[in-house]
């Protein structure tokens, strides 16, 4: 009889102790193990996550980009399969039910995008390009890694990848206020990026940020990916989304004045 592989939990923590009870609790009892890579949390982290006997605490120091983290999570699991997760991501009955079946068929592929269900203002958002939202996060062992570049870069898979059914739910903005500091940190990488890309404080791209990429993608969110269907909270999502252009470039305009001081 052919023995049923294996399935490792891989995630990075900091500062998590609102979330990691909820998100352990989805999955310590049918996962093999769980290894956390932890950047020195402050709060309660690591002290709930010990209370599973199927968790492993790593502690590492920060880093910039949090991918890197993750990445030496990935390293240390030791299963047939790993199922990369945040802390602030809740795995369904149902999506247990599918990656437990997907990999006990022995597949072809190995890797597998899993749809996400972002809450917003308290609502699953289910248009405005916010969804589905798919994102790789299951990979075959020694077949998947990050390349640690972008926050919002995807693993990269040797082979065949294959797509799951059921979503997995995302709770990364409990409250509007929890959303506006995201929105600030993304925006400060995305001045970032900006600069690396060598963008200069022009007219011309004021026009571009301030204006043009605005409206475009207002207009792609709101009107034609339908974000009108989700309400209010489909509004703000989409109008805040178009503000980062314009907060990305006055922090760029802050880099290079501040470079000159």
């Amino acid at each position: 009889m052919t023995n049923k592989p294996k399935i490792s939990v891989a995630m990075a923590t900091f500062n998590e102790e609102t979330n990691i009870k909820r998100h352990l609790d989805a999955i310590h009892d049918w996962v093999n193990e769980i290894i956390i890579v932890d950047e020195s949390s402050a709060d309660n982290t690591v002290s709930i996550a010990k209370k599973y006997s199927k968790v492993k605490v790593i502690s590492a120091k920060h880093e910039p980009i949090f991918h890197i983290t993750k990445q030496k999570a990935i390293d240390a699991c030791k299963s047939d399969w790993i199922l990369q997760l945040d802390t602030d991501e809740v795995v369904t009955s149902e999506l247990r039910d599918e990656i437990l079946k997907v990999i006990n068929s022995h597949p072809s592929e190995n890797g597998f995008w899993i749809n996400r269900s972002n809450f917003f203002l308290g609502k699953f958002l289910k248009k405005g390009g916010i969804y589905p939202d798919p994102t790789i996060r299951l990979y075959r062992q020694g077949k998947g890694k990050l390349p640690c570049k972008d926050v919002h870069e995807q693993a990269e898979i040797q082979g065949k990848i294959g797509h799951l059914k059921s979503d997995l739910l995302h709770y990364s903005d409990p409250t509007f206020s929890r959303y506006l500091i995201r929105h600030d940190r993304y925006t400060s990488l995305l001045a970032t990026d900006l600069k690396n890309q060598n963008i200069k404080i022009t007219f011309t791209n004021f026009i571009l940020y301030f204006i043009i990429k605005p409206i475009h993608w207002f207009i792609l969110s709101y009107v034609l990916h339908r974000g009108y269907v989700d309400g209010f909270p489909g509004f703000v999502f989409a109008f805040y989304s178009a503000l980062r252009f314009p907060s990305a470039y006055t922090k760029l305009y802050e880099i290079y004045e501040n470079k000159k001081v």
